[in-house]
């Protein structure tokens, strides 16, 4: 069958085949790496500093419910954004918009304003990724996509773990946290201000089909419904849990800047399985490690601090694993000419799971107190293995010659929606 090669705008016509310099593409990576860092001490600082303040910590919860509302958001309103003004100036506004989230959240501990400012962040946040993912997309070849891409989540993931760390050396009581996400902030818009990356075109619309993404892949809309629950209430619910139960401004710390440790170690061998067998055994694999991973972290609960820093970071690594395996095992199903929409409508589960289940926890946390969601992501992740071991008995595997490879993602690193580009296609199957 013959293919026909797509013209990106990183490749100079005069030069043949040259792709787009490194240090271009390397300016959008280390941009969003300089944002995490930020990003994550302001994840880690807000549950502790109102946990110091006196704070009831549903408060906290209605933070982590504000910023899944901003991102849902996001998703639907980037891409009329990215249309109207391009790709870098879509960038640094968005990147301005999280400056403006610190900077609220740096006047001091008024919820109802730092409710507002993370929903900000939320959408800001939602909005970067699937300009900063679509460029990337648009500018790397076929051949090394997977690779850049797999460096982008690395960096991001990585970024996170050293903004949870620094909340160990600041004072909590100052604005400091605010000033220094700001400053990052700030930093990442140098390398997108000056890249000489060619911007994509527009983009085209994109659809949400919830409906045709469930035909043609069931499991993976329901991977990215359980991940989207999953990630926001173990990264948004764990400082809030921990501060309640007395643990120090830097355990808090250490505890969360193990977990982004987990969603390194264990995204490459499941990947690497999920290569070789059907990606479905792999999915229910990751969804009972991060079911037994919950149990414990119950039965240890409030325990030795090292005991808890290994758990959570099964625990986090397992669910955010389901995330790279469903878009992985989703691909494999689809056509080429459906992986737009099914990219979009993968993104919008994600989201949309991350707003309701975010919210729920919280209301029942007000009830029975901030373990709560510890008990239902064991129900969620105990319903989403149950379900893919269903689909294995109801449904044929994707043939090996039909899937594509494994390239590790977070969950705090949301799909692209606008621009999607896959592999040279053969035919792919559909109905897991």
């Amino acid at each position: 069958m013959a293919i026909q090669k797509k013209t990106h705008p990183a490749i100079d016509p005069d030069q043949g085949s040259t792709p787009a310099p490194l240090i271009a593409i390397a300016s959008v990576i280390v941009s969003m790496a300089l944002i995490a860092i930020g990003n994550g001490l302001m994840f880690a600082y807000i549950p502790v500093r109102l946990g110091v303040e006196g704070f009831d910590p549903v408060w906290a919860g209605l933070i982590v419910t504000g910023l899944s509302a901003g991102g849902l958001a996001g998703c639907i309103l980037t891409g009329p954004l990215v249309r109207r003004v391009g790709h870098a100036r879509a960038f640094m506004v968005l990147s301005a918009l999280i400056a403006l989230s610190n900077a609220a959240i740096g006047a001091g501990p008024h919820p109802l304003l730092w409710i507002v400012a993370r929903a900000l962040y939320g959408f800001a946040i939602c909005g970067l990724f699937i300009v900063a993912q679509s460029w990337l997309n648009d500018a790397l070849p076929n051949a090394v996509r997977g690779r850049v891409m797999a460096v982008f989540y690395v960096a991001y993931i990585a970024g996170l773990g050293v903004g949870y760390a620094t909340l160990a050396v600041i004072d909590i009581h100052t604005a400091a946290a605010s000033l220094i996400g700001i400053a990052f902030t700030a930093l990442s818009i140098l390398p997108v201000g000056m890249t000489r990356l060619a911007q994509p075109p527009a983009p085209q619309a994109a659809s949400v089909a919830l409906r045709q993404a469930w035909r043609i892949s069931p499991v993976g809309v329901a991977g990215m419904l359980a991940v989207g629950g999953l990630s926001m209430i173990i990264s948004g619910f764990a400082p809030i849990h921990a501060t309640a139960k007395g643990y120090s401004q830097a355990d808090v710390a250490l505890l969360l800047s193990a977990m982004p440790v987990g969603t390194l170690i264990l995204q490459i061998p499941l990947g690497w399985l999920s290569d070789r067998t059907d990606r479905r055994y792999v999915l229910a694999g990751a969804a009972a490690l991060a079911v037994v991973a919950s149990v414990l972290a119950i039965a240890f609960d409030g325990g030795a601090l090292m005991v808890l820093v290994v758990i959570y970071l099964i625990w986090d690594g397992a669910a955010e694993s389901i995330y790279a395996l469903s878009s992985a095992h989703a691909a494999d199903r689809a056509r080429k000419d459906e992986l737009l929409a099914l990219s979009s409508s993968m993104l919008f589960a994600w989201s949309l799971a991350g707003f309701i289940v975010p919210g729920i926890v919280t209301a029942l946390s007000a009830v029975f107190g901030t373990a709560t969601f510890i008990y239902v992501g064991i129900v969620i992740a105990s319903v989403f293995c149950l379900f893919v071991l269903w689909r294995v008995i109801a449904a044929g595997r994707v043939p090996a010659a039909a899937t594509g490879s494994f390239a590790p993602m977070s969950a705090q690193a949301p799909l692209p929606v606008e621009l999607a580009f896959a592999p040279d296609e053969v035919v792919r199957h559909r109905g897991d």
